[in-house]
């Protein structure tokens, strides 16, 4: 039997990444003997509390009412079994700061603290004890971040508004929601490593031990011989099964006006493809959610065709959630793979020339991109030379979606500690070279020039993740609650 094609939007379309959020709502136990049908009341708003954040497609563990401190420690006790990513404190009334104490303090997870009013205002002519108590959300919020913060147990956000219809809170909620499926997969993630740094890339050396240390990723070391392994194994059926998705994938034009980017060779073609599959087992057995690699290869020696074969592949995988960094950037993997996690793709990219009549700057790079977020369907073309590197074979090129992008670039600092440099820009329409490449036509604030200073002086790595969407306060947050340092060079 014939399988079919799956389509482009088909094959490259997934679910939001997975996360786990803890939720509890504070009371205050006195309260329910004084007000009869409060208690029930509050846990009214609160169940509409829980189907907001169930709408933000995360596994939710309600912890339910925590009313005096025993209720907190049991709380507490069954989140750190369910693992959960991060813990969202509904503030249904007052409530005093020691019933959410033992929740930040035994979880150690970032803790969001939402005073969600249930109405836009009292009804002063009709307003009673009982009515204020119903929205007595904001009472305790100061209290609970002078505790925390004398416990040294900063609150990780406070988030004031109403519980119903009110956009500015429920899309901070929604943020942190995302924001939890990144330390999702940096809690439990493994990353590859396979080969060595690009040769003179001083910002790319990175220590795997910090990697794991401060952001959390165990780093598998591997070699380019178990990739050579898993494509040995690989049969001809699959190499089949691929090519027609790569067929339906990509579109083979005519050359353009570089003389080493021509049509694709069907004999490279069919081996890219091999490789590709073979990649796909690497990250399958090793159960690698990101990898970092390089090869430099010599002339003629047994690997050079392997290691110079790998864009095709690399580029499937990161537009489906497995992010791969050319030049062995393990820091750019990560960034890449927050951006994913975000929703937001992120695609390996460096900066390119500039179009100063233009007032932008292309931002691409020759190595593995995020083709989920391909504005229309990306090109392959063969290419005689790897510019740089050794080798030939297909390359990848495309510009990403039209309209708002961010770039994220993660460097280490010279103590030894992380930094997130960050810049919102928009993605315009327009001619990009035929080169194989990926670029994106980027425009960044009032002038590129005074832009690109400002984002080199900050000191990022070379190389940075592109992705759609404005995600600066987001990344702002995350980085927060990773104890890491945020540069945000421009805000849109």
């Amino acid at each position: 039997m014939v399988q079919a094609v799956p389509s482009f939007e088909a094959y490259f379309e997934r679910r939001p990444a997975p996360a786990r959020v803890g939720v509890v709502c504070l009371g205050h136990h006195l309260y329910w003997p004084q007000f009869a049908g409060l208690r029930e009341e509050l846990l009214g708003n609160y169940e509409v509390f829980l189907a907001g954040v169930r709408a933000c497609e995360v596994e939710l563990v309600d912890a339910g009412l925590c009313d005096d401190p025993l209720s907190g420690a049991a709380a507490a006790d069954a989140l750190v079994r369910a693992d959960v990513d991060l813990v969202i404190a509904y503030l249904a009334t007052y409530t005093p700061s020691a019933h959410l104490q033992p929740i930040a303090q035994r979880t150690g997870r970032p803790v969001v603290l939402a005073a969600l009013q249930a109405e836009a205002a009292l009804d002063y002519a009709r307003a009673t004890t009982y009515s204020q108590l119903v929205n007595d959300s904001i009472v305790s919020l100061p209290e609970i971040c002078c505790a925390l913060r004398r416990t040294r147990l900063e609150p990780a956000d406070a988030i004031v508004g109403q519980l119903r219809d009110d956009p500015r809170a429920w899309g901070r909620l929604r943020q942190w929601c995302d924001i939890a499926r990144v330390l999702h997969v940096l809690r439990r993630g493994r990353l590859g490593l396979m080969g060595h740094v690009y040769e003179g890339m001083l910002d790319m050396n990175s220590d795997p031990t910090m990697v794991t240390g401060q952001l959390g990723p165990h780093v598998a070391h591997l070699e380019l011989d178990d990739l050579a392994a898993e494509v040995e194994a690989v049969d001809e059926a699959a190499v089949d099964r691929q090519l027609a998705l790569v067929r339906e994938i990509f579109e083979f034009p005519q050359p353009g006006s570089d003389p080493i980017a021509g049509l694709v060779d069907e004999g490279e073609l069919r081996w890219a493809v091999r490789v590709s599959v073979g990649l796909e087992r690497l990250v399958a057995n090793h159960q690698l959610a990101g990898l970092a690699y390089y090869h430099r290869g010599r002339p003629g020696a047994p690997q050079e065709r392997l290691g110079s074969s790998l864009t095709i592949g690399c580029s499937l995988l990161t537009g489906r959630g497995v992010p791969i960094a050319g030049e062995l950037d393990l820091k750019n993997c990560v960034a890449m793979l927050i951006l994913d996690r975000l929703g937001a793709g992120g695609s390996f990219a460096e900066i390119h020339p500039i179009d100063f009549p233009g007032n932008f700057v292309l931002v691409g790079h020759d190595g593995p991109h995020h083709m989920a977020i391909a504005a229309g369907r990306p090109v392959l073309r063969g290419l005689t030379v790897l510019h740089g590197k050794a080798g030939r074979g297909p390359g990848v090129e495309f510009a990403i979606r039209h309209g708002a992008v961010t770039i994220a670039g993660l460097t280490e600092t010279a103590d030894g500690g992380y930094r997130l440099v960050v810049a919102e820009g928009e993605s315009l329409p327009g001619p990009i070279p035929a080169t194989g490449n990926t670029n994106t036509r980027v425009r960044f604030g009032p002038d590129i020039a005074d832009f690109l200073e400002r984002w080199s002086l900050a000191g990022p790595t070379h190389h940075f993740a592109l992705g759609v969407g404005h995600q600066a306060d987001t990344l702002a947050r995350l980085a927060h609650v990773l104890g890491i340092e945020c540069v945000v060079v421009q805000r849109a």
